[in-house]
């Protein structure tokens, strides 16, 4: 069961039990999830629970009545709930509150059927009916109809299942059997009611001698025996799906009726096979029903032979009423199983898997009669071979052949030009799908192994490449499981090995997955330098004139200009930037990169889907959004750097936000080189070691998606708290880049000087000596003015404040993180974080805060701990 389907139903359950607030729905959802365990359901288990509630229940006839009718219908996970309902039983607690709401509901259902009784208000013969009345009055009526227990004829059940089969397979509509099959009654076999076809006057039976009435009444049972009334014994019209009754002529001597008694269940028998045998032969009740149809039939032409030889025998004056009942007692019990098995595929509307399922329920429950046992076998072999030539042509070739919607494997048509544009894992998700329904019970443990096996092939077969099963042998249905589930192994280890082997050495995808990392794991992440280094001007620009396009052509002249340039699949490679905007201002670069080579277009259901795209971009853009703020930490030091030159009276505000500046920047590059070299190499290096060890395809897909799990786990994308922190220490690094570079732009030294180097030539020639004098004395004036500025600067906006505001958020953000890691790295196990805090508190700078924040944490939870004792009364 699904965590949505457990959601779904925990939720359904609540409301239903008016159950309002507590603990919610989230703990009983956890509990389910982590107390999950297979119900095996045997003989002896699921008699004894019926047992033992039957037992319990005020009306037990009427409990089992009901186990035997939903069994009956071939109901799944009837033993498991009824496991769950005697387990219920126990629980003293649970059944009180269960009898306490349905005394509450049944109170409420009273109170709302005297207030408000199902009237049909009609209104009156005086009053126009409105439209809206009409339609009230149309509803109610078709509630009660629908409602009502009247049996769907059988034409419309044929056009239902022949409508539902040609909505799938448009293209093939399935063929139909000639209206004069159904209109003409004589040529089912079956006893034609209302319809006399003997002509010859009827001499009361009661009149004649015990030998006439003996030989009279073998003679109708003869009759009756293959589906004809006789004089004497008449079958009776049918009553929904009911076994069908006979009426015996009531002057009939008593002995001879009582053997006739017990010879008319071989003919109501005869009757229900031979109506099971004539509906499920239409084309609408697929193949497999079509096989078992056609298996009754062949017994049922041994029992004709038999009638036809009791009839010669009957001629010869050599057949008794004692004797009859001594030939037909074998074929009694073949019959009674015919029409057992008849009624319970009837009561489910049962098709395809769900008639196997039935068929080799019933096989397994025959253990101790082996006759039976052995006509069951029959039958469900005869039956299966269809559905067996289905799985054959899946597990060994990965097509499917199914017109009836038989099979376990359900094929959905979507459009697959989609996955060029969108990489997404829905088309190979949602293309083939398992019918739970159809899922035969003998294969329900190799459902998900049977539905890769055909879906691998299938994979291989979408890219031009023929593939055949060498080991396909004919699946044959037998009691020993062993047999089939052998060959789905064998067919599913070949499936797994020919994509394997077409993924590693045809489509080389280590190096593909390599090529991936380059981009987005930045492996080779030279190109961010050139791209930023061509974009900065570009990036200055206001939002409207930045032109989107130019940016991914010099984000590709970056890439060519890079160390990427020497990778073999560069030219697969596609590029979409997009620039999110805070405010008027570019706050942040996102780069996303798609392969899109041909052959890689159908890998987007394994390595390239949705999920695993999005861990690659979280991955991707944590790492970007690093670089960026290591550019601007740099970009600040250059401009720093500009400013030394100056002579500035208060420069000790200066050295701090040098040092602050300096320690954001370790904090940055060590961060990214822990990602690089300590979280992504190793873990990527485990990946290509597990890649060439693996055996099949799903391994290799569980080896790629522990890959980017724990890089993700390792790079702190996991854990919302200290992704937190994280966010907050690299947000108080970009408003300190922004605070200083707004400072020293106000300072404009980089504009006065150039504007007055521009002034040492004129039109007129060079500068002479008085104008170099007065140039050299407008620069000291102008270096005097703009320290003065600084520092009037500093004192109006309280700089100082500013940037010591800025070290001690630096510095609380930093300490908690550290303080979390550590927590985390002791609690959960997570050592590799551990090596952060080495990089980060490489001297012990930190070791003493983190000490003292430990010692207090210890401290407040002591308390909690030692609780007082509570004195004796």
């Amino acid at each position: 069961m699904s965590e949505f389907r457990i959601h779904h139903d925990v939720n359904e359950l609540l409301s239903l039990l008016h159950v309002h607030g507590g603990e919610g729905a989230e703990v009983y959802i956890d509990l389910l999830q982590k107390n999950r365990t297979p119900y095996v359901t045997t003989a002896v288990s699921a008699h004894s629970v019926k047992v033992k509630i039957a037992e319990f229940s005020r009306t037990p006839e009427d409990f089992l009545k009901k186990y035997d009718e939903l069994k009956s219908k071939n109901i799944r996970h009837l033993d498991s709930l009824v496991y769950l309902l005697s387990k219920l039983t126990e629980d003293k607690e649970t059944l009180q509150y269960l009898q306490q709401n349905a005394k509450e509901r049944a109170e409420l259902a009273a109170n709302a059927a005297t207030s408000g009784s199902t009237n049909f208000s009609i209104p009156s013969s005086t009053s126009k009916i409105s439209l809206q009345e009409l339609e009230e009055l149309r509803k109610q009526l078709g509630s009660v109809t629908a409602n009502s227990s009247v049996q769907q004829p059988l034409e419309l059940t044929r056009k239902i299942l022949r409508d539902k089969q040609n909505k799938k397979n448009s293209g093939q509509p399935i063929p139909v059997f000639p209206s004069w099959v159904y209109e003409r009654p004589a040529l089912i076999g079956d006893f034609l009611i209302g319809t006399s076809l003997s002509t010859d006057t009827t001499v009361p039976i009661g009149t004649l001698p015990l030998a006439s009435q003996e030989s009279m009444i073998v003679e109708d049972l003869l009759y009756v025996l293959i589906g004809v009334d006789g004089r004497y014994v008449t079958a009776q019209p049918l009553v929904g799906r009911q076994n069908r009754a006979f009426s015996v002529d009531p002057n009939l001597d008593l002995s001879i009726k009582e053997l006739v008694t017990r010879i008319l269940p071989v003919a109501a028998s005869y009757s229900a096979v031979t109506r099971f045998i004539e509906e499920k032969s239409s084309f609408e009740y697929g193949q497999v029903n079509h096989a078992l149809a056609a298996a009754m039939r062949t017994l049922i032409k041994e029992y004709m032979i038999l009638i036809t030889q009791l009839e010669h025998l009957q001629r010869q004056g050599l057949l008794s009423l004692q004797k009859l009942w001594f030939y037909i007692q074998p074929t009694m019990r073949t019959l009674e199983i015919l029409a057992s098995l008849a009624t319970s595929v009837d009561k489910g509307e049962c098709m395809g898997g769900s008639t196997l399922s039935l068929l080799h329920d019933k096989t397994f429950n025959y253990t101790g009669d082996s006759q039976a046992q052995e006509l069951c076998l029959y039958l469900t072999k005869a039956a299966s071979v269809p559905y067996f030539e289905i799985l054959e042509k899946w597990i060994y070739r990965g097509i499917i052949n199914d017109p009836y919607s038989e099979f376990m494997v359900e094929e959905h048509e979507l459009q697959k030009e989609k996955i060029q544009e969108d990489y997404n894992d829905k088309y190979w998700d949602q293309r083939y799908t398992v019918v739970q329904q159809q899922i035969p019970s003998f294969l329900q443990k190799m459902a998900d192994k049977i539905l890769s096996t055909g879906k691998y092939l299938n994979v291989v077969r979408e890219c031009g490449r023929d593939v055949t099963c060498p080991v396909a042998k004919e699946v044959i249905y037998t009691l020993k499981e062993r047999a089939y589930v052998e060959q789905i192994e064998k067919a599913y280890n070949y499936a797994s090995k020919v994509l394997l082997d077409f993924l590693m050495e045809e489509k080389e995808l280590v190096s593909h997955l390599r090529s991936i990392k380059h981009y987005f794991l930045m492996d080779q992440g030279d190109f961010f330098v050139h791209f930023m280094d061509l974009t900065e001007e570009e990036l200055k620009k206001p939002v409207d004139d930045i032109i989107t396009t130019r940016l991914e052509a010099l984000l590709e002249l970056a890439l060519r200009m890079s160390t990427a340039n020497t990778d073999p699949f560069k030219d697969d490679l596609k590029v979409r930037v997009e620039i999110l905007w805070v405010g008027n201002k570019c706050d942040f670069l996102n780069v996303f990169f798609c392969q899109s080579e041909q052959g890689l277009i159908w890998m987007g259901f394994s390595f390239l889907s949705r999920k695993a795209l999005t861990r690659y971009q979280m991955l991707f853009r944590h790492m970007f959004y690093c670089k960026h703020v290591e550019r601007q930490l740099c970009n600040v030091w250059i401009s720093n750097k500009t400013a030394k030159q100056f002579s500035l009276h208060s420069a000790k505000w200066f050295a701090g936000a040098f040092t602050l500046r300096q320690r954001m920047l370790n904090f940055v590059q060590n961060i990214q080189y822990y990602m690089m070299f300590e979280v992504m190499e190793p873990t990527w290096h485990i990946l290509e070691k597990n890649l060439k060890l693996a055996s099949n395809i799903d391994d290799v897909l569980s080896h790629h998606t522990s890959f980017l799990d724990n890089c993700l786990k390792d790079c702190m994308l996991t854990n919302p708290e200290l992704l937190k922190i994280f966010s907050k220490l690299m947000s108080v690094c970009v408003m300190f880049t922004n605070c200083m570079q707004r400072f020293t732009q106000s300072m404009k030294l980089d504009n006065e000087m150039d504007r007055l180097t521009l002034e040492h030539g004129t039109m007129l020639g060079p500068p002479t000596e008085e104008e170099r004098a007065e140039e050299t004395a407008k620069k000291k004036l102008t270096n005097k003015l703009l320290a003065e500025h600084a520092d009037n600067l500093h004192l109006t906006s309280g700089f100082e404040a500013t940037i010591n505001k800025f070290d001690s958020n630096f510095s609380t953000h930093l300490l908690d993180l550290l303080d979390k890691l550590s927590v985390y790295s002791t609690n959960d196990c997570e050592h590799s974080m551990l090596n952060i805090i080495y990089r980060l508190d490489f001297n012990g700078f930190y070791t003493e805060r983190l000490e003292h924040m430990s010692a207090e944490r210890s401290q407040k939870a002591a308390p909690l701990l030692a609780r007082p004792a509570v004195p004796a009364q």
